[in-house]
């Protein structure tokens, strides 16, 4: 405030009555003059997957409002509360505005020229000391399809390092290994459409009330279904429950066997599906003859008779969809966990029909597209490394030598961090994403993060705790400030368009990547004539051609005004793009035989069980007000005021014992660390043995006390 400003404060000759007037919006009805807008720009959240179309309302400049696109098939409309505040996003006093390299251990000003060149040259040196695979890239799920693709070619094909992987493999990995193990490729194969015409859907580990709220309004639609909620914590979507399994913390895959014995048992398994579309049928039956009723109701806690109906339930249902989200992912069983639900689903001739389907609902706005086109776990277009007919289609593609596209994915995520901590990754990419609140066990990542020899990061935000460590930060622009798609749960591409340019000096991640690619020599091999999004999306159109993945049939005006269209929709299709698409209608499956894998699953006790000295099981997860590590909503002040700070829900049982009362600040301890001055809250909401702390907050961040356990 000036010194104007604050006099006129004081003598109460200004009360702020253009601040807070209000007056008549022709869209947006009575509201605050604040919010009036002078044009409105169509584009798709950038939060989670669920893909809601909404309108940018810009005026003089900025954007000043935003709301739900009524005709976007996804939303209709409707936004959750971070998305309704989500273009606070763009004028947030922490944004990235300019390059910044440390000189004397100092983050200082520099040009893009300078930034990229060093970047290059320490890349560079770190290679010819270390070899290729010495220099590792850590990106998001939350790019562009468009950057994503020229991103892998980049690091690929540019820098020649296999080592690049993205944070959507802490979230995602095990179903898209799980997908792929039974179906022979990634892909979820329903549409959100299921939701409301299933007679039977059962969520696991999915607390969508929170983490996808709008999926709820189709779920609330759905008035003849019977919703079961199977989840350790009584979740918002556990209160909409018809049907609540309180089971126990990682018995997930235990109930799911026993569901599949049960149902095979009493005759309820589809013959005449599973004989003429799966394999592996009897190999399955004769692994879940451990799984009585009574061995699952030890596991689970669940009684046998909760058990019984559960599957009786899903097993009579005529059209039964199962849902789930990082409940299962998240864990060192969750690729067999994935298998076991797709196992049921094939076994009951649950999939590829309304309804009907196997459903991961995947975390991030484009997580989606990172796995179809980010040449990361997997070659674009669902490609197979280790397919030389894949690479020799891609090599011509691209016009280049097959030997240059590599014949094994590189390290992923985690591995990259343990090869950091070892001395064998160097130099390392983080883009769009700030593992030093998200990831893991937080001690190792600061170790590996202190064996570089060069650290870049590239982000929309300056400071975070990992921009503060990087030797060099990019700025980037954000949603609503750059064009490209989004490729929702649903396998629905819709456009993301820019509404206002990036603050000051940041430019989009594809500007950069090109930049980079400029510097490396190899801009016109990888990227001929590209200019804008649209080059990167005509290409990958090609590239995705003929695949499972197929957006050859797709345009920018086609995806605008048909507020997305789901894939695969090939080139020279008469598919009315309104027409929800499914996958495995036909019963064919993307394995050599076009059969799908029923495989065989073993529950296991996860890694480090309760003890004398550490008695509760942690479990994390998120609340509907934040994203992530609060990079973005940290900074809005209504989603702040709603949820301030980190809290941890006890049992009374538990309270009792340790003499706790409500509001309490308590520390959190593990083997690893300790989180500090954590508000409790006592409630039944978490069974007795059990606590529950949200992952998002710095300032308590649970992956202090978290371990390294993956699934191998």
């Amino acid at each position: 405030m000036s010194m104007l400003g604050w006099v006129l404060r004081k003598s109460g000759l200004d009360n702020l009555s253009a601040k807070y007037s209000y007056g008549i919006d022709p869209v947006l009805g009575f509201t605050s003059t604040r919010k009036h807008a002078e044009t409105w720009v169509k584009s798709t959240c950038g939060y989670c997957s669920v893909g809601c179309g909404m309108e940018l309302g810009v005026s003089k400049g900025k954007v000043v409002s935003v709301r739900g696109d009524p005709d976007h098939p996804v939303n209709l409309g409707k936004l959750c509360p971070k998305g309704l505040s989500e273009h606070y996003t763009l004028d947030a006093k922490d944004r990235a505005k300019y390059p910044l390299l440390r000189k004397n251990n100092k983050l200082a000003r520099v040009g893009w020229d300078e930034a990229v060149e060093t970047m290059v040259e320490r890349f560079r040196a770190v290679q010819i000391k270390y070899g290729p695979d010495s220099v590792g890239v850590i990106s998001t799920g939350q790019l562009l399809t468009e950057e994503f693709y020229a991103l892998g070619k980049l690091v690929q094909l540019g820098f020649g390092t296999r080592n690049y992987d993205g944070n959507t493999t802490l979230c995602m990995s095990t179903a898209v290994a799980g997908y792929k193990r039974s179906f022979g490729s990634d892909g979820p194969p329903g549409a959100y459409a299921d939701l409301e015409t299933a007679d039977v859907i059962l969520l696991i580990g999915a607390n969508v009330a929170e983490n996808h709220p709008i999926l709820c309004t189709r779920l609330e639609g759905n008035q003849g279904k019977t919703m079961i909620v199977a989840d350790p914590r009584v979740t918002k979507t556990a209160m909409m429950a018809d049907l609540y399994l309180p089971l126990k913390p990682r018995s997930d895959l235990a109930l799911i066997n026993a569901m599949l014995r049960i149902i095979i048992d009493e005759d309820r398994y589809d013959k005449k599906y599973v004989g003429n579309h799966t394999i592996g049928f009897e190999e399955l039956r004769a692994s879940l003859e451990a799984y009585t009723l009574e061995y699952a109701a030890e596991i689970t806690g669940l009684t046998p008779e909760l058990i019984h109906r559960t599957a009786l339930l899903y097993g009579k249902a005529k059209a039964a969809f199962i849902g789930w989200t990082m409940g299962v992912n998240h864990s060192t069983k969750g690729t067999e966990t994935v298998n076991a639900i797709n196992n049921l689903a094939l076994i009951t001739g649950n999939i590829g029909r309304a309804g009907a389907s196997p459903f991961s609902i995947t975390g991030q706005c484009n997580a989606m597209g990172t796995r179809e086109a980010g040449f990361a776990s997997s070659l674009p277009g669902y490609r197979k490394f280790e397919s030389e007919k894949d690479r020799e289609e891609l090599a011509q593609l691209w016009n280049i030598p097959i030997e240059r596209i590599p014949s094994s994915r590189g390290l992923a995520y985690p591995d990259i961090i343990e090869a950091a901590v070892a001395g064998k990754i160097r130099a390392l990419w983080i883009i769009g994403t700030n593992p030093l609140v998200s990831f893991p066990n937080i001690d190792v990542l600061k170790h590996a993060l202190s064996n570089l020899d060069f650290l870049v990061v590239q982000d929309g935000f300056h400071p975070t705790p990992t921009t503060e460590l990087a030797n060099l930060v990019l700025p980037a622009a954000i949603w609503g400030e750059k064009e490209g798609t989004y490729t929702n749960s649903e396998r629905r591409a819709s456009k993301a368009n820019a509404a206002v340019a990036p603050p000051a000096e940041a430019r989009s991640d594809l500007e950069i990547f090109l930049a980079v690619a400029e510097r490396l020599g190899c801009r016109e091999e990888l990227f001929p004539g590209w200019a804008a999004p649209a080059d990167a999306f005509e290409e990958w159109r090609r590239v995705s051609a003929g695949r499972l993945c197929d957006y050859s049939g797709m345009t920018y005006d086609a995806i605008e005004s048909n507020g997305g269209i789901q894939w695969p929709y090939p080139q020279g299709t008469f598919m009315d793009p309104a027409v929800p698409r499914r996958l495995y209608g036909d019963g064919q499956y993307q394995t050599e035989d076009g059969r799908a894998r029923l495989i065989p699953t073993a529950w296991a006790p996860f890694p480090e069980q309760p003890n004398w000295e550490y008695p509760f099981v942690l479990n994390t997860g998120r609340t509907v007000e934040h994203w992530h590590t609060r990079t973005k909503t940290g900074g809005i002040g209504i989603l702040q005021r709603l949820s301030p700070r980190a809290w941890l829900e006890m049992n009374p049982v538990d309270a009792k014992r340790l003499g706790l009362r409500p509001h309490d600040r308590v520390e959190v301890l593990s083997a690893r660390g300790r989180v500090s001055k954590v508000e409790l809250r006592i409630t039944e909401i978490v069974a007795p043995g059990q606590v529950f702390l949200p992952f998002h907050f710095v300032e308590s961040n649970a992956n202090q006390i978290t371990q390294s356990a993956f699934d191998p």
